[in-house]
């Protein structure tokens, strides 16, 4: 039955094919393979690499071109050509843009449908506020500006600051839910480091948390921790195996946003580890080192702060170029979407 040929619409009579589309129908079966395969997905996502190199100073120069005020958010989307260039889609439910702030401007407050993060690729005095609460933004960092709630950028130092934005922008848009409402610029009513400060140690939660738990308790994660936390993981684990440490809601241990999940990576000094097969896509920034990256056939070498898509149900094979250094990654992936909509898939 599964190497049957299907009919085609070139099998159907004219007339009855055109008075199908006359009523705002179609037949099934000349489709029923193109969106029902056998055994794998149909994918047009693309294993492609975007490097930092290349894109900066584009980047740079949008910042001379365009004024915030007539930009908003200062952004060059990284388009995977796979689902055309116009779609804006980094793999097909994952949006991944490069934001540029300069010294003195603010991008204004406003909260929107889909779920977003930033993640620091360079530069000091940056900073997101959410919710009423300044969050420093520092190489490495990942902020959550999650569905619902206020946020704005601002920069107090000197030099451009550069993050790298992931949203689910490719989902909500695509189930016609994705908007944004503007805001006045919001009132800072919390210390700096009120989040990070409560929950500073794995396993440990301000006791109050017992009976009041909130959706996003954690807007910060600064990449000095996570970093040291993947060293110290690193020294335990067997060699050979995956070091790979997730971003939880440290009041539920669950992933932080609804359907976007992040984890930091380390490559041991001339390690190569092939990660398990996936039903998930996935976009993968590095933050420090150099290596290889082989995804299904696709090989690229990369560097600091370059930018890789990860089609689903792809082979994935990561390796440290260097044999004294150990380089770092982040990962962005659709796993959380995947184990809501029942669909998930861990291959062996």
């Amino acid at each position: 039955m599964s190497g049957m040929d299907l009919s085609s619409i070139d099998d159907l009579p004219k007339d009855y094919y055109g008075k199908l589309v006359a009523n705002n129908t179609l037949p099934l079966w000349p489709s029923l393979r193109a969106v029902l395969p056998y055994g794998k997905p149909v994918r047009r996502t693309q294993p492609v690499i975007w490097r930092y190199a290349d894109i900066r100073p584009d980047l740079l120069r949008a910042g001379e071109l365009t004024p915030i005020e007539k930009a908003e958010r200062r952004v060059l989307v990284l388009c995977n050509p796979g689902l055309g260039l116009e779609n804006m889609q980094a793999t097909a439910s994952i949006y991944i843009g490069l934001q540029l702030i300069q010294p003195g401007e603010t991008a204004p407050n406003h909260k929107h449908s889909p779920s977003a993060v930033r993640f620091v690729v360079e530069g000091e005095g940056g900073f997101t506020v959410v919710n009423g609460e300044k969050l420093p933004m520092e190489k490495g960092d990942l902020i959550l500006t999650p569905p619902g709630l206020w946020h704005e950028h601002g920069h107090e130092g000197k030099g451009p600051v550069v993050w790298l934005d992931a949203l689910d922008l490719p989902v909500i848009y695509g189930i016609e839910a994705s908007y944004c409402i503007e805001g006045g610029s919001q009132v800072i009513d919390k210390a700096v480091g009120h989040c990070t400060a409560r929950y500073r140690q794995g396993g440990l939660l301000p006791y109050a948390s017992l009976d009041r738990r909130t959706s996003y308790p954690l807007l910060r994660f600064p990449w000095k921790e996570v970093r040291e936390s993947l060293q110290q993981l690193a020294a335990v684990c067997a060699k050979g195996e995956l070091v790979q440490l997730a971003y939880v809601n440290p009041e539920t241990g669950t992933e932080c946003l609804p359907t976007l999940g992040f984890s930091a990576i380390m490559l041991r000094p001339g390690e190569e580890i092939t990660l398990p097969r996936r039903s998930a896509s996935a976009v993968v920034h590095v933050v420090e080192g150099e290596g290889h990256a082989l995804v299904d056939d696709a090989q690229h070498r990369f560097g600091e702060a370059d930018t890789l898509a990860i089609p689903t149900h792809a082979d994935f094979t990561l390796s440290n170029a260097s044999n004294s250094a150990p380089a770092y990654l982040f990962m962005v992936d659709d796993a959380p979407l995947h184990r809501k909509l029942g669909i998930y898939e861990l291959f062996s």
